[in-house]
């Protein structure tokens, strides 16, 4: 089954225990965290606080994507926090697979973030070694951006080397999710979807039939 993730990038923080809450009940597998520090991407976002925050109210994976360079000294405070999965940026840092190490070391889930800039043929080095590819699928640093379509070939590209490799890393994809384009990414080999605007700034508001559309 295909798990869904909403991201709390899109939620009304003023009710953020409402919100995280809601969708929890409503079946999200993931709660996905996105950290932002205004130097790798363009934007400020959430620290280890929020994380934190979110871990004491649900019990559901929390899904922690850093944008953040350097990654290296924040990794254990993100897994103190309460972070199941911490995914990166390969090119924040000149040693990726210390990254990875040290975040597996803590019995944490290791991803590896695909900005859209970057090839698939720049992370399969790292395949054998993580638990989940995110696919970028708009320029990170806001919410709310349409789909890229020209990112789709990533989504294939990874299931194929997936099973030919027979490996597990799930492949999860990050922007623009609707209940279009979640058809296109799930057709294409998508196991997890990320979903912040479709799901959080609906007026119905109604959480379980918009997180039941885009399965």
């Amino acid at each position: 089954m295909i798990k869904i993730a909403p991201s709390i990038l899109a939620a009304d923080l003023l009710k953020i225990k409402e919100e995280v809450i809601n969708v929890d009940n409503a079946g999200a597998e993931y709660m996905h965290i996105d950290i932002m520090d205004g130097h790798y991407v363009p934007n400020i976002s959430f620290g280890p606080n929020m994380v934190k925050g979110i871990r004491s109210i649900t019990k559901k994976i929390l899904d922690v994507h850093l944008m953040i360079s350097p990654v290296q000294p924040y990794i254990q405070e993100f897994i103190k926090s309460g972070s199941d999965i911490i995914s990166f940026h390969p090119e924040t840092t000149d040693n990726p697979l210390k990254v990875i190490n040290s975040i597996k070391k803590e019995g944490c889930k290791t991803g590896i973030a695909v900005h859209p800039k970057v090839k698939v043929e720049d992370i399969t080095d790292f395949l054998s070694d993580i638990d989940l590819v995110v696919v970028m699928t708009v320029v990170p640093g806001f919410g709310g951006q349409k789909f890229l379509h020209d990112q789709v070939y990533k989504i294939h590209k990874l299931r194929e080397f997936r099973k030919s490799r027979k490996l597990n890393f799930e492949i999860e994809i990050d922007g623009g999710i609707n209940k279009e384009t979640s058809k296109i990414c799930i057709d294409n080999g998508a196991d997890v979807l990320v979903a912040g605007s479709y799901i959080y700034n609906s007026p119905a508001q109604n959480y379980k039939k918009l997180i039941d559309a885009i399965r």
